[in-house]
């Protein structure tokens, strides 16, 4: 029974580590799925580091802008084209670019 215990507390504690070090990268995330339009604000998308095109779209929350590439926005697609992105990866990339455009 202890040794059981022992066991499942290992577990638990490697499980957890797991799942720090998946945590999405927001740059990398960015760099891989974003920076291809927003860089250079190609086709409409606000260019990363304008803080005017930035501010109104930041005041409406991380949960907006998250949704908004989830389900995609004028001319990008749902999560930016890229069916592999999370929803994790996306709440990284947007707290990235949000950073970079404040």
């Amino acid at each position: 029974m202890k040794q059981a215990l022992i066991v499942m507390t290992a577990l638990a504690v490697l499980s957890g580590t797991a799942q720090i070090a998946a945590a999405a990268d927001g740059k990398a995330v960015y760099d891989k799925s974003c920076a291809s339009c927003h860089a250079k604000g190609l086709m409409g998308a606000p260019k990363t580091g304008d803080k005017d095109k930035w501010a109104p779209l930041i005041k409406t929350g991380q949960a907006a802008l998250d949704e908004s590439v989830m389900k995609g926005k004028g001319k990008m697609k749902p999560k930016a084209g890229n069916d592999a992105l999370t929803a994790d990866d996306i709440k990284a990339a947007n707290e990235y670019l949000v950073k970079q455009s404040q």
